[in-house]
């Protein structure tokens, strides 16, 4: 094994650590020095074996918790400050929701003014693209989708909506959150 690369140690550990099926696996970084062809096939292999077993996956890679676990724990300074799915972290952390638009604009119109007037925004960031696109950060009250009602104000005004996208926290977002920040779990 001394002589094989890093990604395939990291495999015929991950085989050891499944060979006698055990009920509790415990994972630490099983991607690390994986190629992303590797990288797919290990997260798939997590996947399958989740029905199973119950695996316990330590890692610092955040896009890898939020492709593979079901639950996320997060530990600061021995310290349980979070634990839930993803998606509920991520909604209960993320307190007012963000709507990104991109608006032609052709017209030369800064729709802030509009769309602040729609109830229940409760912020608006507007900037310029270089193709002419007006770009509106679009912050709302917790649990308020504002997503109609905000392409309705666009299309009534006259002007072209190119994108309207809901902005999430990230894994990483929350964890720094949780652990540079004085948070109860």
């Amino acid at each position: 094994c001394g002589k094989l690369s890093k990604g395939y140690r990291q495999r015929v550990g991950i085989a050891q650590a499944i060979l006698h099926n055990p009920d509790v696996l415990i994972l630490d970084e099983p991607t690390a020095g994986l190629d992303p062809k590797q990288i797919i096939e290990t997260r798939e292999l997590i996947k399958s074996l989740a029905g199973d077993h119950t695996i316990i996956l330590s890692t610092h890679i955040l896009p890898e918790v939020s492709q593979t676990c079901q639950r996320v724990v997060i530990i600061n300074k021995g310290r349980i400050v979070a634990e839930d799915t993803p998606e509920n972290l991520t909604g209960r952390l993320r307190g007012a929701v963000t709507i990104r638009l991109h608006i032609n604009n052709r017209l030369g119109v800064d729709p802030a003014t509009t769309l602040q007037r729609v109830p229940g925004v409760t912020h608006v960031t507007t900037a310029t693209s270089n193709d002419n696109v007006r770009i509106c950060d679009v912050q709302s009250s917790h649990g308020v989708d504002l997503r109609s009602e905000l392409a309705r104000t666009i299309v009534s005004n006259g002007w072209e909506l190119l994108e309207l996208t809901s902005i999430r926290m990230s894994l990483e977002d929350i964890f720094l959150r949780l652990t540079t920040e004085e948070v109860k779990a």
